[in-house]
């Protein structure tokens, strides 16, 4: 059974940078794709990016251009660099793992636990 850890989280100022990682316990080349989603209080948890096997990638209009998702196959390990981020990025950010599907637009069969992104003044 893989797991998916994220880690990068934390609390940045408006405008700000991040970077996530979600590491994989085995290859992520085992997935088909992989990606972020997020959750905030009281909304339902949304796609931000997705990347396929193959590079094919699929964005949030709301990330599009602030927002870069990528993998390294050798550290199978998926990030997202999140930059000019805005208070409403806040949110708990999930990665996930799709073994079944090279879709980019549903979510997959595994999830992580979740990592924190606030950001505010």
């Amino acid at each position: 059974q893989e797991q998916l850890v994220e880690s990068g989280g934390g609390l940045v100022q408006p405008g700000g940078t991040l970077r996530l990682s979600c590491a994989a316990s085995g290859s992520i080349s085992s997935f088909y794709a992989m990606g972020w989603y997020r959750q905030a209080p009281g909304k339902l948890r949304e796609l931000v990016a997705v990347i396929s096997r193959y590079g094919v990638t699929n964005y949030a209009d709301s990330v599009k251009g602030r927002f870069t998702i990528s993998r390294d196959n050798a550290k199978n390990t998926v990030y997202l660099q999140m930059n000019s981020l805005k208070p409403e990025d806040t949110a708990v950010y999930y990665c996930n793992g799709n073994s079944r599907s090279y879709s980019t637009y549903i979510p997959g069969d595994y999830w992580g636990h979740g990592t924190q992104v606030t950001v505010s003044s």
